[in-house]
């Protein structure tokens, strides 16, 4: 009894050390958008909830319908609900989609989502953080070369990267409106 109390004990105090380390791992997370200018996701001086999206520029279906979902959305809510909120593209892809063509593509679907971008190993604590699973996936006789298999979900994060709530992929804007509307102040 005494080895099973013992090794339940080893896994929940590792998982607690995982779960800090995770929780304080901001540093080390450096992302660019616009102009290649820093994008701060952990900016404790800035208090707007963060709606995060993780996906790539060359997506053909999820990642448009779903930036266009949050778009609708915005359109949706009004502009002082709307100020309370901070949307980020995160691109799973940084080996091709640079932090300015990740601006670009973001802004294609709203002026105020933030597009960035970052290195490998910044996209990777991000997504470990916040259990995003990706992968590449290599495309035979395709000028693409690969494509990058993801989940799909917007992820609610207060200033210090504490997630509150995800909605996930949707066909209409409706849950990140209640979302939205649920978390506004």
């Amino acid at each position: 009894m005494k080895k099973l109390l013992l090794i339940i004990a080893i896994i929940f105090a590792g998982f607690a050390l995982k779960q800090i380390y995770l929780a304080n791992v901001t540093d080390d997370v450096s992302l660019y958008g616009e102009s290649n200018n820093a994008v701060d996701l952990f900016d404790l001086n800035d208090p707007r909830i963060r709606i995060v999206y993780f996906g790539f520029t060359r997506c053909p279906d999820v990642c448009p319908t779903s930036l266009a979902m949050l778009s609708g959305a915005f359109n949706q809510i009004e502009d002082t609900t709307l100020s309370q909120f901070r949307p980020i593209f995160i691109t799973l892809d940084p080996e091709r989609d640079s932090p300015e063509h990740s601006a670009e593509y973001a802004h294609y679907f709203h002026k105020k989502i933030e597009g960035s971008s970052g290195s490998l190993q910044a996209v990777n604590m991000l997504a470990e953080r916040y259990g995003v699973t990706f992968h590449k996936t290599e495309l035979k006789d395709s000028a693409l070369e690969y494509t990058i298999d993801h989940s799909s979900y917007f992820y609610f994060l207060k200033p210090d990267g504490t997630l509150i709530t995800k909605v996930p992929h949707t066909v209409t804007p409706d849950p990140i409106v209640k979302a939205m509307l649920s978390l506004s102040q």
